[in-house]
C-alpha cells in the first residue's frame, strides 16, 4: 500500500521498514495526514502474514519526529468534552494498538497472545509525541550523537505528553526520572536515556536501522515489559511504594518552585503519574487522555500554543513584510558602533552568516567588537558547541575599521552609536556619503523617533528603525520601526535580515519608547512607588515572580541601571516641557541618583547589594530612606497592581496604533520583557478574564491607586459589546 507521510519497504525477513518523510515539511511530525496514515499502517501490520515485524525510522535530516503539530493542536475544536477525548485519544489510542498487536492486556498477561516486534531506529531528535512513539515501540535503538534530544517538551505550551508519554515513560525510567523530565519538559541525550532505561541501544548512526532490524528478527514474539507477568515498576511499586512520598512532595516542591504554581499542566501531570501507576495500562492511558483533553480544552493551553508557537513561527517567517518586495540577499552589513550593543548586533550578525564590517572612531574601539564575540566562541569551544575550525570562521567575518570608505560595500547598515540625536546625525551623513544609493540604514535606537532621525538622512524612504534588546546575543525580540516616509523596501530588507539573525520580530509605530519601553517603565515605576509607598521590597519582587515574571522588577532596573531611568525622565521632563506628566517616581529616583549614589548594579549596586561571587541581596539600607508602612498589603493585591499596570500599559499601546494587532503586543511581552509566560501574554490574558472583568478590575484599582490604572474607553465599548481581541479566545 502507498502512504502520503512514509514510506513501507519489506525486506526478504518479512521486516517492514518504515521511513517517516512528511513531504514539503523539514520536520516530521505528528498531523492528521501521518496520524490517518499510520493507523491504516497498523492495520496492516497485525493483519497481513507476510509482515513479520516493522522498523520505524526518519527520511528527515532534521531529525525523527518532533511531536504533534501545534497547529493542528491549536485549530482544534469539539462541540463537546467527549468528542474532545476521543479526538485526543486517537492517538493515544492508535499507539497501544501497535503495542499490543491488538491483543488484549489480559491475553498478553497469560502469555496466550503476543503482538508483532516493532523497533524504533532514532536517526536524530525525538521530542513529545516522536519519543511517545518511540516509546510505544517494543525496543528502541538511538544514534550516538550527544547533540540528539529526547524528550517530552509539552509543558512549555501548557500541556502534558498525550500519546503516552505520562505513563510508558515512569514504567520505564522510574517515576522519579520521568516525572522531574516530564514536569520540566527538558530534553536529555541517548547516553543518559539508555543509563534511564528508555533507549535500549545507542550506536554510530549509519547502523541504527541494521540494528533494529537485527533486533526484530531475534524477537519474533513481542510484548512491552508492562503487558508480561510480574512486571514491576522500577524502584518499587509505583505510587504505591511508601518511597514515592517523597517523590511527589520532592517533585511538586521543585516544580512548583519552577512553575510558582502558574502552570495548570504541572498538576495535571503530578495527577497522571500518581494516578496512573496504580492502574492497568490501559486504564492509565485513558486518565492521561482525560487530562489532556481538559488541559488542550483550556484557556492557557490554548493561549501558549497561539502566542508561544503559532503566532511566534508566523512572525519569524515574515509575516509582516510586504508584498511584492523582491527578497534581498543581504552578504555584508555595517555596524556603526562596537560598544554593548554595536559588538553584540555585530555577533549575532556574524552568528547569521553575514560578514560584518564594524566601524568606530578608531581601530581601538572597532576592536571591541572583536573580543566581545572571540569571549563567546571561546566559550563556545571550550563547552563542546563549536569546533576551532568553526570558530576561526566566524570571526573571520567580522571587519573591524575606523574607516568610512570600507561601508562602500556593505548590503545593509546598522547604527548603534550614543543615544545623541547629534551624534547619530553625524554618522548617517557620513555613511551615506560612501554606501550605495540603494543600501537601506536601521538605526538601532531604544527611544528617539525614527521620523526625526530620518531627517538627516537623504533618503529617509530607505531609513527604518531597528531596536535590539542587550545582551543582544540571548534577548529574543526585535522591534522594526519604520518612521513616517519608510517604504516597503526597507521594511522588507530589515524582514529579510531578522530571518537571518532568528529574532522574534513586531513591527511597530513611530513613538517615543515604541512598545516595550512604554510598557516596561510603568511596571518599574509601579514597584517603586510602592517602595516609596513603604511597601517590603522583598514582598514586592517575590510577588512578581510568583506571578510568573523571570525576575522581579527592582532587580530589572538595577540591572538596566537608575542612572538610565533618571536621565530618560530627565531628557523627557525637557523635551514635552508642561506637556511632560509627573510618573510619581521622580523624588525616589532623586534620593536614589542623586542623594545616595545608589545608580544601579554597574554602578555598585542600586535596590540591591552585589558580593563578589555574583551573588545579590536586597540592600538593607533601603528603609533608611524608605520607611516600611506599618500595614502591609496581601500578596495577591502586590500582584494585582504589578500585572494590571502592564495590561493597561498594553492597551493603551493597542489603543494608539503603537502595536496593531493583538499578536505582535503578546509576542513583544513575553520575548521583550519576559511577561508571565503562562498567560499567552498580555492582550491574550485580557481576552482569558473577559475585556468586561479586565475593565471593572482596572476601574476599582483606579479608584485605589490613581488614574494610571484607567483602560483605554477603546476597551471601555469592547466590554460593552462583549467583544474580544482574538477571534478564537
Amino acid at each position: 500500500m502507498t502512504y502520503e507521510t512514509f514510506t513501507v519497504d519489506i525486506d526478504s525477513d518479512g521486516i517492514a521498514l518504515v521511513t517517516i518523510d512528511l513531504p514539503g515539511q523539514s520536520m516530521n511530525v505528528w498531523n492528521q495526514a501521518l496520524i490517518t496514515d499510520f493507523k491504516t499502517f497498523v492495520e496492516e501490520l497485525i493483519s497481513k502474514e507476510e509482515i513479520k515485524g516493522a522498523v520505524i525510522t526518519s527520511g528527515k535530516k532534521s531529525g525523527f519526529l518532533a511531536g504533534a503539530d501545534l497547529n493542528m493542536l491549536g485549530a482544534s475544536k469539539a462541540a463537546s468534552m467527549a468528542e474532545a477525548f476521543e479526538s485526543a485519544w486517537e492517538l493515544n489510542g492508535m499507539l497501544r494498538r501497535m503495542e499490543t498487536g491488538g491483543n488484549s492486556a489480559k491475553d498478553l498477561l497469560k502469555g496466550t497472545a503476543h503482538a508483532k516486534p516493532v523497533a524504533c531506529a532514532l536517526n536524530g531528535l525525538a521530542l513529545g509525541g516522536g519519543l511517545e512513539l518511540a516509546l510505544a515501540c517494543h525496543y528502541r535503538v538511538c544514534a550516538d550523537n550527544l547533540k540528539i534530544q529526547l524528550g517530552l517538551p509539552e509543558v512549555q505550551v501548557g500541556l502534558l505528553p498525550g500519546g503516552g508519554g505520562t505513563q510508558r515513560l515512569p514504567r520505564l525510567a522510574g517515576l522519579q526520572a520521568a516525572g522531574m523530565m516530564i514536569m520540566m519538559g527538558a530534553p536529555t541525550n541517548p547516553q543518559a536515556a539508555k543509563a534511564q532505561g528508555f533507549i535500549d541501544e545507542v550506536v554510530p548512526a549509519d547502523e541504527v536501522v541494521a540494528k533494529a532490524k537485527a533486533w526484530v528478527k531475534a524477537n519474533p514474539k513481542a510484548s512491552a515489559p508492562w503487558d508480561k507477568k510480574g512486571y514491576k515498576f522500577p524502584g518499587g511499586a509505583g505510587s504505591m511504594d511508601p518511597r514515592a512520598v517523597p517523590l511527589y512532595l520532592g517533585s511538586s516542591a521543585i516544580a512548583l518552585k519552577q512553575s510558582k504554581g502558574n502552570y495548570e499542566a504541572v498538576k495535571a501531570i503530578l495527577s497522571c503519574l500518581y494516578e496512573g501507576s496504580m492502574l492497568p495500562i490501559d486504564t492509565a492511558l485513558r486518565v492521561e487522555s482525560k487530562y489532556f483533553t481538559k488541559l488542550l480544552s483550556g484557556p492557557q493551553a490554548k493561549n501558549m500554543i497561539r502566542t508561544l508557537f503559532i503566532n511566534k513561527q508566523a512572525a519569524e517567517k515574515g509575516a509582516a513584510r510586504p508584498e511584492g518586495v523582491p527578497p534581498t540577499e543581504l552578504k555584508t552589513v555595517g555596524v556603526l558602533g562596537a560598544g554593548l550593543m554595536g559588538s553584540g548586533i555585530t555577533h549575532v550578525t556574524a552568528k547569521g552568516g553575514m560578514n560584518v564590517v564594524v566601524l568606530d572612531r578608531s581601530m581601538e574601539e572597532a576592536q571591541k567588537a572583536i573580543a566581545y564575540s572571540q569571549k563567546i566562541v571561546d566559550k563556545g569551544v571550550k563547552r563542546g558547541k563549536m569546533t576551532q575550525e568553526k570558530a576561526d570562521a566566524f570571526m573571520a567575518r567580522i571587519k573591524p575599521t575606523d574607516n568610512y570608505d570600507d561601508l562602500k560595500d556593505v548590503d545593509l547598515i546598522i547604527e548603534a552609536v550614543f543615544e545623541r540625536p547629534d551624534i547619530k546625525a553625524d554618522v548617517i551623513k557620513k555613511t551615506e556619503a560612501v554606501i550605495g544609493k540603494d543600501v537601506i540604514f536601521a538605526s538601532n535606537t531604544s527611544t528617539l523617533p525614527i521620523t526625526g532621525l530620518a531627517k538627516n538622512s537623504e533618503r529617509p524612504d530607505q531609513f527604518i528603525g531597528m531596536h535590539f534588546f542587550s545582551p543582544v546575543e540571548k534577548m529574543p525580540l526585535l522591534e522594526i520601526i519604520p518612521g513616517a516616509e519608510t517604504g516597503d523596501k526597507a521594511l522588507a530588507v530589515a524582514l529579510d535580515y531578522n530571518a537571518k539573525i532568528r529574532k522574534v520580530p513586531i513591527v511597530v509605530k513611530d513613538v517615543r519608547g515604541f512598545y516595550t519601553n512604554r510598557v516596561f517603565p510603568p511596571y518599574a515605576n509601579e514597584a517603586m512607588l510602592m517602595v516609596a509607598e513603604g511597601v517590603k521590597p522583598a514582598l514586592i519582587e517575590n510577588a512578581a515572580i510568583a506571578m510568573g515574571m523571570p525576575i522581579g522588577p527592582l532587580a530589572v532596573v538595577d540591572e538596566t541601571t537608575l542612572q538610565l531611568g533618571y536621565d530618560i525622565m530627565t531628557s523627557t521632563k525637557e523635551e514635552l516641557g508642561d506637556a511632560y506628566v509627573p510618573s510619581g517616581t521622580e523624588e525616589l529616583m532623586d534620593i536614589m541618583v542623586k542623594q545616595i549614589d545608589r545608580r544601579g548594579r554597574r554602578f555598585g549596586g542600586g535596590f540591591y547589594e552585589y558580593a563578589d561571587d555574583g551573588s545579590k541581596k536586597l540592600w538593607p539600607g533601603l528603609a533608611d530612606h524608605f520607611a516600611l508602612a506599618e500595614e502591609q498589603p496581601d500578596v495577591e493585591e502586590v500582584k494585582q497592581r504589578l500585572m494590571f499596570i502592564q495590561l493597561i500599559a498594553t492597551a493603551q499601546c493597542f489603543d494608539e496604533g503603537v502595536v496593531s494587532d493583538p499578536q505582535s503586543a503578546d509576542l513583544g511581552a513575553i520575548f521583550g520583557w519576559g511577561f508571565a509566560p503562562w498567560t499567552g501574554g498580555p492582550m491574550s490574558h485580557i481576552d482569558t478574564m473577559g475585556v468586561d472583568n479586565f475593565v471593572r478590575i482596572a476601574d476599582n484599582l483606579a479608584q485605589q491607586h490613581g488614574e494610571r490604572f484607567k483602560p483605554p474607553m477603546s476597551f471601555r465599548e469592547k466590554a460593552d459589546a462583549g467583544e474580544s481581541f482574538y477571534k478564537a479566545a
